[in-house]
């Protein structure tokens, strides 16, 4: 497994250890990424974004003054040296994921580098450079009907909603920190897709200071009954799921990216098995992590099937 990432090399160093030594990489399959190409990229982002990603770099970027501002590089998503390098690793692992998915490779791929759910079509946004993951879904959606997003990172993942807003075929779930201006602005519970998507999008907006103790119980409850209202959608998301665990955690210094957000991963990892165990099949045939597969981006999870893919 191929480790790469400009913001914290070490969470993803520090992950590839844990798997050796805890000898979790005996009951895996360990691939080395794909990397992805600019026509891999521009499936979902213009080929002008994806163009000028390509060509600029930390010595030529003052003659791209003009595309810098057009494709919102600049303080919040820097250029650096192997810019697309980075890219197209992380955007490839993905995508190789998926593609593995849709052939039965494997039930279920992971990539630790991914997540990046902010980039949008025409340009880069908080960190994100080329939206991994909305590839990855058209590329499942190419053996599959329809696809369930959900994503617990603590920002809202507004460049996966905004890419399939006017879509029945794929369904995001999002869980994030919401108001007080907090990056990204966007995920309001009234945000519930339009057009033919409309009620396939479902944001739930958590408040500053929520614990897994105090305030998962109940929202837990308030998912249940959210989810059991969107039941007649939901029967048409049996499979594929793509998660994304996050890479924003709490217990960081105050600012507009970070929060004091305490609900853990792996508590909202096992609230979510919890509603789909315990909730959704009591009205429908809904199931999570049927073997159609689930491409895990951005984190750290617990996998149980029989076969997995990094």
């Amino acid at each position: 497994m191929t480790v790469f990432s400009m913001w914290r090399p070490h969470r993803l160093s520090l992950t590839h250890s844990l798997v050796l030594h805890y000898g979790l990489y005996k009951k895996m399959m360990v691939f080395k990424p794909y990397k992805a190409s600019q026509h891999d990229m521009c499936r979902f982002h213009s080929e002008d974004y994806i163009d000028f990603l390509q060509k600029v770099s930390p010595n030529n970027m003052q003659g791209f003054t003009k595309s810098l501002n057009t494709f919102n590089v600049g303080d919040d998503c820097p250029v650096f040296p192997g810019l697309f390098e980075f890219c197209s690793r992380y955007t490839g692992a993905s995508l190789q994921g998926a593609t593995q998915l849709n052939h039965k490779i494997c039930d279920i791929a992971i990539n630790w580098a991914g997540g990046l759910h902010h980039a949008k079509k025409f340009e880069a946004s908080g960190f994100c450079y080329v939206n991994d993951i909305v590839i990855s879904i058209l590329e499942l959606l190419k053996y599959h009907p329809r696809v369930l997003y959900i994503d617990i990172d603590i920002h809202h993942g507004d460049g996966v909603q905004e890419a399939f807003y006017l879509t029945d075929r794929v369904m995001t779930v999002s869980f994030h920190k919401y108001g007080n201006y907090f990056f990204p602005g966007t995920g309001d519970m009234y945000e519930v897709g339009a057009e033919s998507g409309r009620y396939c999008c479902l944001n739930v907006p958590l408040r500053d200071g929520i614990d897994d103790q105090s305030e998962w119980p109940g929202l837990r409850r308030q998912a249940k009954r959210l989810l059991r209202q969107s039941v007649p959608v939901l029967y048409g998301f049996k499979r594929p799921l793509l998660l994304d665990v996050g890479k924003c955690r709490s217990g960081v210094k105050p600012g507009p990216y970070s929060s004091s957000l305490s609900y853990s991963g792996a508590v909202c990892w096992a609230g979510l098995s919890t509603v789909r165990a315990g909730m959704l099949t009591e009205d429908s045939s809904f199931r999570v992590f049927e073997p159609g597969g689930a491409v895990l981006t951005g984190g750290v999870v617990r996998a149980e099937r029989r076969r997995r893919t990094f």
